[in-house]
């Protein structure tokens, strides 16, 4: 019979260095593989909210108990009166990058309550309400639009500033407080694109803009590891400690 010469003769540092490592490494891995199945069905919730028929917007009683993560992205009916008087301006950019303003006015409810209501994008120059008077929808109204949860301050998001009525987050809490409105609802809703009088604002300003890199980030994990043991091979081939015995 022939021996068998192979041979590999581990250290002992480096390989309870690498089995750590390798942990780590995969367990990151398929922690990101979670996070992709958890994001894939985020995804399909909001597709599916996004295309479902409208409903009717919840009746204040039940605001104070509002699951807004189960109401978020859902087509809201709402009918009542806006108060053009008290127009809030929170700094955006068109699709296209042009700098300006969403118009977010509270909108009485005819069941009570106040809703704000984005009602869509106008450049910087048309902020003033007189260049824009076509649009000031007065009167009972009914509108359409998505309800969207308060938005969170960035790190990179600049403060509002309400004494000058700029808002760089949509926060109806903070609007609110600003207004002196005691009976703001929790959520705000972003105006579907059915034409404003005038032209003016251009409504339809929902995005879904949800980054899903998970993928990308288990590979490099997992190629990570997978180099990680090609260079404890490496090591020890190069000292010695594996391969065949000479004969």
């Amino acid at each position: 019979m022939l021996s068998d010469n192979r041979f590999f003769r581990p250290l002992l540092g480096a390989t309870v260095t690498t089995v750590v490592a390798l942990a780590i490494l995969i367990g990151l891995g398929l922690w990101q593989i979670e996070r992709l199945h958890w994001k894939l069905g985020l995804i399909a919730t909001i597709n599916e909210r996004m295309a479902a028929e409208p409903i009717p917007a919840p009746l204040p009683a039940s605001w104070p108990s509002l699951d807004l993560k189960s109401l978020e992205y859902r087509h809201l009916r709402l009918t009542g009166r806006f108060d053009n008087a008290h127009e809030l301006y929170y700094f955006t950019q068109d699709d296209d990058g042009t700098a300006g303003y969403d118009v977010v006015t509270p909108f009485a409810l005819d069941t009570g309550g106040t809703v704000f209501v984005d009602r869509g994008f106008v450049p910087e120059a048309r902020k003033d309400q007189a260049t824009r008077k076509a649009g000031l929808i007065e009167g009972p109204t009914a509108l359409t639009g998505v309800a969207r949860a308060p938005q969170a301050r960035g790190a990179f998001d600049a403060q509002s500033d309400p004494a000058k009525n700029i808002w760089f987050t949509r926060d109806p809490a903070a609007m609110a407080a600003a207004l002196k409105l005691a009976d703001a609802a929790p959520f705000y809703v972003e105006a579907d694109a059915t034409p404003n009088p005038g032209g003016l604002p251009v409504g339809g300003r929902t995005r879904v803009n949800i980054r899903n890199e998970h993928l990308q980030y288990a590979i490099t994990w997992f190629g990570l590891a997978v180099v990680l043991i090609g260079v404890y091979l490496s090591y020890h081939w190069s000292q010695g400690r594996i391969g065949r015995r000479k004969s």
